[in-house]
């Protein structure tokens, strides 16, 4: 029995410091939330007359996911509310850009030049976004730095964003500008071949003056002349882009356009300093109860007090490395309502601490030995303790199911501790006091010792069989 307790005592603290040990060595950290290191918020909505379906809203978020993720956003927190989008980025640098990208709807349209313009207040009037429909013949901008520089008269939509595969941003070469060149489906490169063929030679019908324009959410990208009908699946858009332009655009392309048009409703940016100011205090008065808990049990439990703190210790390392794994595998992101949880957790654990020592308290005082209860009153408490971890842990769950945004961090931070709390009282807190249980120190020193501690508030001992 006594090389069983040794064997699991060493299990779990080998975890627990193997854990952090390669934590610490990695020079890695569970990753903050939007409220802990600031960062933007925004609400998306649709435009005013649109009635998407479940279907179409998710998989809005499912491609607003991925161009986040294209960024190097980590851990964004994307939920609905009703028809809303709500979007949390941690730790954005530059709001504006990523906010923008976000909900740019990369409508992308392969539109033949039917006359082209310098910009002046004698061009025509430009169309309006509403009646930029793919069927009708539109007078849309070339824009440079936010000016139109140019004005192009075009006809119908010959292809859509539909035929691109994959896009890429390319770096300029020799003095040049960014390009982004793109790869075409199976199908659409058939179909940009048709539609080259149209180019070259011009077809006064369809494509008069051989040019074909690359039309992004109403603005002309590029208008290149179309010098061969075969492309074998490749394209190129130029258009005086900056890097970030190019790579933005690129990642728009290779991620598709949403299914639905989406425009601002409420836009948030919370300073690191403020979210800096949260985790600070956050991690104050955490300590303060932590260590007034500690101070209780030592002053009330004696000996026992000090292996709350070496379980807390043990709970501690194996959840900041289980948090930084997360993190770093899923992109979790630890918020202030996730630090909650963690919080929280400790009043579970400590509470599996005291059914067990109240348990062990009765046993010493009914005249068992410290040798004799630990063993018995453990079997009795352990029941206990599953009984109430199973209750936290299924209201964790449903939290998490049924929730969105922080309340989801609360649930998960605190399901994790309470299954931690389940392992911990097993593998380190039942054979730690067992073997601390056959110590005279532990059991007849003046201040640390049990008898001394626990005993003495009982009457005269009644003595039970063994």
């Amino acid at each position: 029995m006594k090389r069983n307790n040794l064997l699991s005592l060493a299990f779990i603290i080998l975890l627990a410091a193997g854990g952090l040990a390669t934590v610490l060595a990695t020079k890695s950290a569970p990753l903050l939330g939007l409220d802990l290191q600031g960062g933007a918020s925004v609400v998306l909505a649709p435009a005013e007359g649109l009635k998407p379906s479940n279907d179409t809203l998710n998989q809005a978020i499912a491609i607003i996911r991925q161009r986040i993720d294209g960024v190097g956003v980590a851990e964004p927190d994307i939920t609905r509310q009703g028809s809303n989008i709500i979007i949390q980025l941690p730790g954005v640098k530059d709001t504006d850009r990523v906010l923008a990208l976000v909900g740019q709807t990369a409508q992308l349209r392969f539109r033949p030049v039917l006359n082209q313009a310098a910009a002046s207040p004698e061009a025509p009037p430009i169309t309006k976004r509403e009646d930029d429909k793919p069927e009708a013949t539109v007078v849309l901008p070339e824009k440079d730095e936010g000016k139109d520089v140019a004005i192009y008269e075009l006809g119908p939509s010959l292809a859509d964003g539909t035929i691109v595969s994959s896009a890429k941003a390319v770096p300029p070469i020799g003095g040049g500008e960014w390009k982004v060149s793109f790869e075409l489906t199976g199908k659409g490169s058939g179909e940009f071949d048709a539609i080259a063929g149209k180019c070259r030679p011009p077809d006064p019908a369809v494509c008069p003056i051989g040019q074909l324009a690359i039309v992004l959410d109403g603005d002309v990208q590029s208008a290149p002349s179309i010098n061969t009908d075969k492309f074998n699946g490749q394209g190129e858009i130029s258009g005086k882009f900056t890097e970030g332009e190019a790579k933005d655009l690129a990642l728009v392309l290779r991620y598709g356009s949403l299914p639905i048009e989406l425009v601002t409703q409420q836009r948030q940016t919370v300073s690191p300093s403020l979210g800096k100011d949260s985790l600070e205090a956050g991690l104050i008065a955490g300590a303060i109860g932590l260590g007034l808990v500690l101070l209780y049990m030592i002053l009330y439990y004696r000996a026992l007090g000090v292996v709350v703190f070496l379980g807390l210790c043990v709970s501690g390392a194996l959840l900041y490395s289980i948090l930084t794994y997360l993190s770093k595998t899923s992109g979790l992101a630890l918020s202030l309502a996730g630090a909650t949880g963690v919080i929280v957790s400790v009043g579970v654990t400590v509470d599996s601490y005291i059914v067990y020592f109240e348990r062990l308290k009765d046993d010493l005082r009914a005249g068992r030995s410290v040798k004799a209860s630990v063993g018995r009153s453990f079997n009795r408490a352990w029941r206990t303790i599953l009984v109430a971890d199973g209750t936290s842990f299924i209201g964790a769950a449903i939290l998490y199911t049924l929730t969105v945004g922080p309340v989801r961090g609360f649930a998960l931070t605190l399901a994790i501790s309470t299954a931690l709390d389940v392992v911990v009282a097993w593998f380190f807190t039942r054979p730690m006091v067992a073997i601390l249980g056959r110590s005279r120190f532990f059991t007849e020193a003046r201040f640390f010792g049990l008898n001394r501690g626990l005993a003495k508030r009982s009457a005269t001992p009644v003595e039970v069989p063994a």
